[in-house]
């Protein structure tokens, strides 16, 4: 019997000197050298590189977000949800690099809106806690807090400048803050309701306010006094913005209706525009003559003031109320955040390049807007770009139609 030992190793055996086999030699005719490996077959080889799309992802929030705010120069958001939580994210288009950067809870209660300084290296917010903190934009760290700012929960907020900001509450005053002080320099009790928004004029004199009683409130920070109260409209003033260069004042309001003001003309209304949408809770300007709205019926709209045309669909949470949106510091995204606990991104950069005439076209049948975006009706940029293909031969269509008409 052979030992054991004898097996271990000899799994390779070796052909007899006869029996071996050379593999098969082609003739270099050519004479040449051997052909060097393509260095673009191996590049091929190699493993795609990381996807690049046309938006960032989503971001999921573990809490519903009430507020977002874009740096003014960098791909960074912050947005504060309702647990009174602060979050800091960096976007990219590149696909698996958006990042928290960090967190801060510093809030007792529901934070309602942040705000970055224009040099982006401050951040403020407000909170239902009727506080208002200063925050450290690099490391997320609380630099200054104002415990009982107002004497109900604060709501809305506005940077005038570097040192002078704006708050309003759920009770209808507006405080003006000097924040190398840290008190407030206007203290004014004016609305019968809810301050939902405040904007200012481009020489910082003028601060306007637009409440929950259906009112648009003028204030002169200057002078530091109160000038005025609009006529009541129907429903809740939701949102104030200046577009035409400053010339026009727009209010959105919880009946879905635009109200338009002219500078220096604020006790009533020039014009109103009636969209067919639960509400306008939120504006936000992209040209001179076209904004975005985002409404509780969940769509984000494009609207051209004057003549007052809905462009189409930018995007939408399916079903779910916008909280705020902003535009990102280089105009290319619009960012929203929804009851969904989604920051979603959606590319406007075609949008200023858009023009309305005068002439109204004929509606379409089924009644749907047209979208302006590859997600506006859904993510599947597939399919969303055969309903804009279709939306393109419908338009066409209805050209025709019209032109034969005429």
């Amino acid at each position: 019997m052979a030992a054991p030992d004898e097996h271990v190793g000899s799994t390779e055996i070796e052909p007899p000197e006869n029996e071996r086999t050379e593999a098969p030699v082609t003739a270099d005719t050519s004479g040449s050298e051997p052909e060097e490996p393509d260095p673009d077959e191996e590049e091929e080889s190699e493993p795609p590189g990381p996807k690049i799309r046309e938006t960032p992802e989503d971001i999921r929030l573990e809490a519903t977000a009430n507020t977002v705010a874009v740096h003014p120069s960098r791909d960074l958001l912050v947005c504060g949800d309702v647990d009174g939580d602060v979050y800091a994210f960096s976007y990219s288009c590149t696909e698996g690099e958006n990042r928290e950067l960090w967190s801060s809870g510093h809030h007792l209660k529901s934070c309602r809106q942040v705000r970055f300084s224009d040099d982006g290296l401050k951040l403020y917010s407000v909170s239902r806690d009727k506080a208002l903190h200063l925050l450290d934009v690099e490391r997320g760290q609380l630099v200054s807090r104002i415990r009982g700012a107002h004497g109900t929960a604060i709501n809305s907020l506005l940077l005038v400048d570097e040192n002078i900001l704006a708050t309003g509450d759920d009770g209808g005053t507006l405080k003006v803050w000097d924040m190398r002080k840290g008190t407030s320099i206007m203290d004014m009790k004016e609305h019968e309701d809810y301050i939902s928004d405040i904007t200012v004029d481009q020489a910082k004199r003028i601060l306007l306010t637009a409440s929950g009683d259906g009112t648009m409130g003028v204030f002169n920070i200057k002078r530091r006094r109160f000038e005025l109260l609009s006529e009541y409209q129907s429903g809740d003033l939701t949102s104030v913005v200046l577009m035409k260069r400053g010339k026009k004042v727009v209010c959105g309001s919880s009946e879905g209706t635009i109200f338009i003001f002219n500078w220096n003309g604020f006790g009533a209304t020039s014009d109103r525009f009636a969209l067919k949408a639960e509400s306008v809770d939120c504006i936000i300007p992209i040209t001179d003559s076209i904004m975005c709205t985002a409404s509780m019926d969940g769509y984000i709209r494009a609207i051209n003031l004057l003549p007052n045309r809905v462009i189409g669909c930018i995007g939408q949470h399916v079903g779910e109320p916008v909280e705020e949106i902003a535009k990102s510091w280089n105009s290319r995204f619009l960012i929203s955040c929804a009851h969904d606990q989604l920051i979603k991104f959606w590319d406007i950069s075609s949008l200023p390049k858009m023009t309305v005439n005068e002439y109204r076209k004929r509606k379409k049948k089924d009644g749907r807007m047209k979208s302006l975006t590859k997600k506006a009706l859904g993510d599947n940029d597939f399919y969303s770009g055969l309903v804009q293909e279709t939306e393109k031969e419908e338009e066409e269509e209805e050209e025709d139609s019209e032109s034969d008409s005429d």
